[in-house]
């Protein structure tokens, strides 16, 4: 299914048609069917999608006659300038997409007061292409992790290969797995916390379990060691993508990653264990590949400073 070139495409909706969601009926036109819907939604949003010559929501009810115009314009390049001091590890490449390796401290894209040195300067000097469908300040990056967050993630190199895994990570299609160094330990071996996550009501910096309006978030965890000191470390599944939420679910369960400094706790240990940053890791990514379809896994070892915090915690070095 060939990309929807650059320029101006025109739909009348007919009588059949009315009553339809403008993004439900633009999704079904070609050539904007190569999208997927959360796509179409996107230029909407970006006003390139006009209604008898007005922009509109993405839940505008279409009526008998209705004219539409859609403007789909050429990825911006970046104007970034690429930087090859930025340290992170590729573990895998292909002409469609690449994953990486990104150690804490790496901010992913550029944002206020991190403009330079990201992730993505790193990626503009390393791969020849990126994807530009997310805009300038973020060619490439289909998912993120925290700056303090360290782990595997996946880029993309072309649009076709960003829909795709966009679509994936969409219909929760894309297995993600973490480690986690918990500053207190779970009262049972496993288990699963289903708590709606949403912004802070008062810090609005920060997210939160909001009972009434917060959004679903689920996540699953196990216990993989524990030390009588009060730490554990966990295997930590996602089932759903929402902003901070591993840090959210089990600092509301009353044992934080260790570490966190805007969910966590003080605690006089962390000197001694060497814990400098909340302790959790993007451990393994598996999704199907975008041109094969087959499915595929990878794995991101965990950095030096996880290791030690641990090595210690074995030891009971305190």
């Amino acid at each position: 299914m060939s990309e929807p070139l650059p320029g101006l495409y025109s739909y009348e909706v007919i009588a059949d048609d009315a009553g339809q969601r403008l993004d439900h009926f633009l999704h079904g036109q070609e050539p904007l069917t190569a999208w997927t819907r959360s796509q179409v939604q996107q230029l909407i949003r970006a006003g390139q999608v006009l209604v008898n010559g007005l922009a509109c929501k993405t839940g505008y009810r279409l009526h008998n006659q209705d004219r539409i115009q859609v403007r789909v314009v050429a990825p911006v390049p970046s104007s970034f300038t690429p930087a090859a001091d930025v340290a992170f590890s590729i573990l895998y490449e292909d002409d469609s997409l690449a994953v990486l390796s990104k150690p804490a401290g790496l901010v992913v894209h550029p944002a206020a007061g991190h403009q330079t040195h990201t992730l993505v300067h790193g990626l503009l000097y390393r791969l020849d292409n990126l994807s530009g469908i997310s805009g300038q300040e973020r060619p490439g990056v289909v998912h993120r992790l925290d700056k303090d967050t360290s782990g595997i993630m996946v880029v993309a190199k072309n649009d076709g290969a960003h829909r795709s895994l966009i679509e994936q990570f969409r219909q929760r299609q894309v297995e993600k797995s973490y480690l986690a160094i918990l500053d207190g330990i779970p009262r049972t071996t496993e288990g699963r916390i289903e708590l709606p996550i949403g912004r802070h009501p008062v810090q609005r910096k920060k997210m939160a379990v909001v009972l009434e309006t917060g959004r679903p978030a689920v996540t699953t965890w196990r216990v993989l060691e524990k030390w009588s000191c009060g730490f554990a470390l966990v295997a930590v599944g996602l089932e759903t993508g929402r902003t901070h939420q591993i840090r959210v679910h089990m600092a509301a369960k009353g044992h934080p990653v260790a570490g966190d400094p805007v969910y966590g706790r003080k605690n006089s240990l962390y000197g001694a264990l060497g814990i400098v940053r909340q302790c959790l890791h993007a451990f393994r990514l598996a999704f199907r590949h975008p041109v094969s379809r087959e499915l595929v896994a990878f794995e991101a070892p965990l950095y030096p400073d996880m290791l030690e915090v641990l090595a210690r915690l074995r030891a009971q070095v305190l």
